[in-house]
């Protein structure tokens, strides 16, 4: 793949997070063939704009990745697709089947909403506080 070709999946990272960052290099290690790109949303210059309009508010709160065509992916089926590209869709493919699904998900909005303080990080709203618009402020001004 060129650096002008799109990855088939980029994937927006806390890399404040220990074990986000833990995740990342293992997929890092594991994308032999270069089909994955990775944006940590916790640099200063992390940019929305480039990354479908995914917020850094939205980023935080759970994980997010583009495929190369541009549809957002969110939760466990960005585990699903990373996994997939690396040749170990196998163990998240059950995440599919209707009950383990339905309990995937359910785990991962549990982790997601204590992710920040299992990981002695400060609160989403305290991460905001100097980068996000405040909530129910109109964009546009």
């Amino acid at each position: 793949m060129s650096a002008s070709t799109p990855a088939d999946l980029t994937l927006l990272f806390d890399g404040g997070c220990p074990l986000c960052l833990r995740e990342v290099h293992f997929l890092r290690r594991r994308d032999r063939d270069g089909r994955m790109a990775f944006v940590d949303i916790d640099a200063s210059d992390y940019d929305p704009d480039l990354h479908q309009g995914v917020s850094y508010r939205e980023a935080m709160g759970r994980i997010h990745a583009i495929t190369g065509d541009g549809t957002i992916l969110r939760d466990v089926a960005v585990f699903r697709e990373a996994y997939r590209l690396i040749g170990l869709g196998w163990i998240y493919a059950p995440t599919r089947w209707p009950l383990i699904g339905t309990l995937a998900d359910w785990a991962y909005r549990v982790w997601a909403a204590r992710r920040l303080q299992v990981t002695g990080r400060q609160s989403l709203e305290v991460l905001c506080a100097d980068r996000c618009q405040p909530l129910g402020v109109d964009q546009a001004g």
